[in-house]
């Protein structure tokens, strides 16, 4: 990601996320893709009762609003608004401590001989996440993070799971 795109969607993530909190949200993340003739802007959203259908019809008004009205976004885009699904971002010390037990797929700056990392987030505190790969615990500081998501592992011997 270029840093005039992280730039663009961190104006854009401070601006949609007090109306996102206003309007009983959590935004996840706001995400830019695609060139710069068209670009794809995603606002990922959540909140605790889940997303359906109109919950996104009614958030994609406006966020629409919001955008538009914004001088940092000159030209046309493609609004894609929707809930974070199975492969959830990562990006707050608070995201991983509130996955704490979920297995999660992080990228990094390379340290140790690599720079990826799926296994079971096992700790996360202000500062860093552990995560136990294999029966091995590594601890990377958030400052080293490049990417984080949850692997979206759906575990089907839960009692009640079809």
């Amino acid at each position: 990601m270029s840093v005039q795109t992280k730039k663009l969607a961190e104006r854009l993530e401070s601006l949609l996320e007090p109306e996102a909190l206003r309007h009983g949200f959590e935004l996840v993340a706001v995400e830019q893709a695609g060139g710069r003739g068209t670009p794809v802007i995603r606002v990922l959203l959540d909140r605790e009762t889940g997303i359906d259908l109109e919950a996104l019809a009614t958030a994609n008004r406006w966020v629409t609003e919001l955008l538009d009205a914004d001088p940092a976004l000159v030209g046309p885009y493609t609004l894609e608004v929707s809930s974070p699904g199975l492969d959830r971002p990562l990006r707050r010390p608070r995201d991983f401590e509130r996955y704490v037990g979920e297995v999660a797929t992080i990228k990094t700056r390379p340290r140790e001989g690599r720079s990826a990392y799926t296994g079971r987030i096992t700790a996360a505190d202000g500062d860093s996440v552990t995560l136990d790969v294999d029966g091995h615990d590594y601890t990377i500081a958030y400052d080293d993070i490049t990417k984080a998501r949850l692997k979206g592992v759906v575990d089907f011997s839960r009692e009640g799971a079809r």
